[in-house]
Formats: C-alpha cells, sequence, structure tokens
C-alpha cells in the first residue's frame, strides 16, 4: 500500500509539474517574441477608466473589474441603462504594433441599452488621451475596432470600423462614413474568439481574425485632416457585458 501511494504521489507530481512547464513555457515564448501583457491577468494595473460625466478614474458602478483572471466589462451594478458611455485606457500610446486579444460576449444588455450595442464592444485605437477627453464626451476621437457578438442566427461579422471623431482612406478613397463594415466572421453564443490589430501608424491597419485579414486600410486621420500616427488604446462599456481573457502587443518597428 505504502508503494502504491508513493507511485501515486511520484504521478500526480509529475503531472501538476508538466502542467506548470507548460504554461511557463508560454509564457517565456511569448516573451522572446517581443509580446507585452496589456492585462496582467490579476487586476487593472497599468488601466484607468474615463465615463461620460464623470471625472477621470472614477470607475462608475464597478463596470470594469478583474475576476477568475479575466478582465470583465459588468453591468450587474446597473438597474438601467443611463447614457454613461465608459472607457477603460491604456496608460501608453503606441503607434507600430500587433495588437492580439481573446474575447467572448457574456450575460445579457443592460435593461434599456441601445439595440445597436447589443453585443458590441471595441478597441479605441490612435485614440486621444483619457485626459484630454470632455467630461460629457461619449468616445475619444478614435478608430474603433469593433467586436461584435451574434445574436443567435443571421449575419453580424466581427471587426468592422467605427470613426468617432475621425476618417480614413481605403482603395485609395477617403471614407467619411462612421461605420465601415469588414468581412469578419460571425461568433454566436459564448464562445471565445481571437482577434489581431495590425497597426503602422498612418500607412496601414489591418484587422484579422484567425489569421485572416477581414479588412485593410490606410491614413486613419482627425475630421481635419491630421494624420493619426499613434495613440491611446482603450475597451468600451456600451452596455454589453464582455470577458477579455488575453490582451497583448507586440510593438514593431517603423
Amino acid at each position: 500500500m505504502m508503494k502504491f501511494k508513493l507511485l501515486l504521489t511520484t504521478l500526480l507530481c509529475g503531472v501538476f509539474c508538466s502542467s506548470l512547464s507548460a504554461e511557463d513555457g508560454k509564457e517565456k515564448d511569448a516573451k522572446e517574441e517581443g509580446w507585452i501583457q496589456l492585462f496582467n491577468g490579476k487586476d487593472l494595473t497599468g488601466w484607468t477608466p474615463k465615463f461620460k460625466g464623470h471625472k477621470l478614474g472614477e470607475n462608475y458602478k464597478n463596470t470594469f473589474k478583474v475576476e477568475d483572471g479575466k478582465l470583465i466589462v459588468d453591468y450587474s451594478n446597473w438597474e438601467k441603462w443611463d447614457g454613461s458611455f465608459g472607457h477603460l485606457f491604456y496608460n501608453k500610446e503606441f503607434g507600430h504594433y500587433i495588437l492580439r486579444a481573446e474575447y467572448r460576449f457574456v450575460g445579457t444588455q443592460v435593461k434599456g441599452g441601445p439595440g445597436w450595442a447589443n453585443r458590441n464592444n471595441g478597441f479605441m485605437i490612435h485614440g486621444q488621451s483619457a485626459e484630454s477627453m470632455k467630461l460629457e464626451q461619449d468616445f475619444p476621437d478614435s478608430i474603433e475596432v469593433q467586436l461584435l457578438g451574434g445574436f443567435g442566427k443571421g449575419n453580424r461579422g466581427t471587426l468592422n470600423i467605427c470613426t468617432p471623431g475621425t476618417h480614413l482612406e481605403k482603395d485609395g478613397k477617403l471614407v467619411k462614413g462612421h461605420v465601415i463594415n469588414a468581412n469578419g466572421p460571425t461568433f454566436h453564443g459564448d464562445q471565445w474568439v481571437t482577434v489581431e490589430i495590425e497597426v503602422h501608424g498612418s500607412e496601414v491597419i489591418r484587422h484579422k481574425c484567425d489569421g485572416k485579414v477581414v479588412i485593410e486600410y490606410n491614413k486613419p486621420q482627425l475630421n481635419d485632416g491630421t494624420l493619426l500616427e499613434k495613440g491611446t488604446i482603450s475597451i468600451q462599456a456600451e452596455t454589453a457585458p464582455i470577458e477579455f481573457r488575453k490582451i497583448e502587443l507586440k510593438p514593431l518597428k517603423k
């Protein structure tokens, strides 16, 4: 019996140690490839919230939180939607990089939220600073890479573009429309989705899902024509619960 217990303990230890070794290996590989973990899996270190009508740094109704290693946009403390759009800003600006994230939509939209915002979030890139936003401003001037979830049937492809305070060029033409559709796939339910955003200053930006480019465009710019070479990165809180289990960035050379 004693030999059996020793053997069982040895086997369990081997499995556990192998698991740890595999995780350590993944982290080591990510570091060697130059990836920076923007989300540390523990807390909101490095991120600052800004909600419409509220001062910078106020995490209104504790909407942004971290639980079980996931960064969550949570509406459990909201009785109904009151128009307070929110954004969570990373504390550094970037211009040339690949942003990679894993997300999924969960739960139900807060009561009274606009229909277009259901199962809708996004990464705001090349954005203005959180400090420069006006108190009652809805969204930062930026290029929004939409993260969209399906409604159980029909098509609602992820990785479209929205342009709050901005324009862009696509296929050599200036585009001033607020929503530019991509050819992203539709994901129903609560499955995890991996996306990448490849950014080369104002030269070219590509949205990718499962390694495939779903849209490419050039010359992101403010409405006055000023080219956007770099800017902030933020995620949204606009009535739809969502979870992120990874947000990482790989700087690129110009």
